[in-house]
């Protein structure tokens, strides 16, 4: 068996100390696995004294996670701390400058500066990292970049983050309103220290972001999705999505058109009885669409200490078998400049808004409707509040821009008693 392979962990968190505890599990089987043996040899993080339930009495520590990155005794930076700039880019940059092979789960740094630190390492010919970026344990990294390798990929679609997942069935099945469910999933400690990273659909996004390269072959373009967050989705909605036989989930969709590249991440209705209307808690799934496999479904557990520590633990598991690839599936050099697409691909709609109680206000919101191309499929109306009528409508496929200016003319009408609601309906298989 060849040298130890020698690990240096940045965050001691929830992730750094699962994978401790993998390693020291289960040494035995990742030397068999790997053929070489795996250890931890130093450690960092922002308070030495907590106690995190693990004996770190064997481990050097540094304070610095920069001075950790640059160690002699560590081959591979395993990067935990999180955050897009600050310590944890400067740490990955010093270890890759260092020759050192990097694992990280900060999907916020990639989907930022993914494209200059796949350069960067591939100039100094080390290993850079990510699969517990996206989806926790879910191995949807490595399905991209090796086995479907031989495919064009057609779509990537998928639920990405556990806590709106959450969120949005514990709604549904309690009855609860959003604020009361956002506070107690706040209690609970599922949303991050800025909620809106959560709710606002940035953590799934910044995931998008890095499977729409992977799987298009071009470079990280995080400003390139369309994002829209879940915090408008009331329990009116979930019981309307119901009754239409609909679930609203945040989802995430990523697919090369004739437009250019089409990458959103916003709440939607989806079939209740498909794989992702069944989709409960906080688990997450991830959906491939090749031209040669089909369809491939990956579902599991999006965070937490075992998912994510295995998830570092599978590309600490490659380095260690001598296996090298791009960062991104191909040389960074030959990642395009993604050509963001100019629409969306048309969709039908679900509109909710309520109504001054007032004759012909109806008639108005068609018009506005029709006069920006849009055809309603259906519509109901349901109990009125005392001056307001609350009243639902389906559309027939429509263009998202069509869809913002027949709102934009509803607001001159004089009949809205508030915002109207529009979530896209994706009548998908899955």
């Amino acid at each position: 068996m060849t040298t130890t392979l020698r690990l240096g962990i940045a965050g001691l968190g929830t992730v750094g100390v699962g994978v401790m505890r993998i390693v020291a599990a289960h040494a035995d089987l990742l030397a068999r696995r790997t053929g070489r043996e795996i250890a931890v040899t130093a450690v960092s993080a922002r308070e030495r004294g907590r106690d995190r339930g693990i004996d770190l009495s064997a481990h050097a520590w540094e304070d610095d996670a920069v001075a950790l990155a640059r160690r002699d005794d560590v081959d591979i930076f395993v990067e935990l701390i999180g955050g897009e700039d600050g310590v944890a880019r400067a740490a990955v940059e010093a270890a890759i400058d260092a020759g050192k092979h990097v694992v990280t789960a900060n999907k916020a740094m990639l989907a930022v500066h993914g494209h200059a630190l796949a350069e960067r390492a591939e100039a100094a010919g080390v290993a850079l990292r990510f699969e517990a970026a996206v989806a926790g344990g879910i191995p949807c990294i490595k399905a991209l970049s090796e086995g479907l390798a031989g495919n064009r990929i057609k779509r990537v679609m998928g639920v990405m983050n556990g806590t709106c997942n959450y969120i949005l069935t514990r709604m549904e099945d309690a009855g609860l309103p959003y604020d009361t469910v956002f506070a107690e999933a706040h209690a609970l400690g599922y949303l991050e220290a800025d909620p809106q990273l959560d709710v606002g659909g940035i953590d799934a996004a910044h995931k998008l972001a890095l499977l729409a390269a992977l799987a298009y072959g071009t470079r990280v373009d995080f400003e390139g999705v369309a994002i829209e967050g879940i915090e408008r989705v009331s329990i009116a909605d979930i019981r309307h999505a119901a009754d239409l036989g609909f679930r609203i989930k945040l989802l995430g969709v990523a697919q090369m058109t004739g437009r250019g590249l089409e990458a959103r991440m916003a709440p939607c209705l989806v079939p209740a009885k498909s794989p992702l209307g069944q989709l409960q808690g906080a688990t997450n799934m991830v959906v491939l669409d090749g031209d040669a496999v089909g369809q491939i479904v990956l579902r599991g557990a999006g965070a937490g200490e075992g998912p994510t520590a295995s998830a570092v633990m599978a590309d600490v598991a490659d380095i260690a078998r001598g296996t090298r690839m791009p960062v991104f599936g191909q040389p960074a050099g030959t990642l395009a400049r993604p050509f963001r697409a100019t629409a969306g691909t048309p969709s039908p709609y679900y509109l909710r808004m309520d109504l001054h109680d007032k004759p012909g206000a109806l008639a108005k919101i068609a018009a506005c409707l029709g006069e920006a191309g849009i055809s309603i499929d259906r519509m109901r109306q349901y109990d009125h509040a005392e001056t307001v009528a609350p009243v639902l409508i389906v559309t027939h496929k429509a263009a998202r821009a069509s869809l913002d200016e027949a709102i934009e003319s509803m607001g001159r009408t004089g009949v809205l008693a508030g915002d109207p609601v529009a979530l896209r309906i994706e009548t998908l298989a899955v």
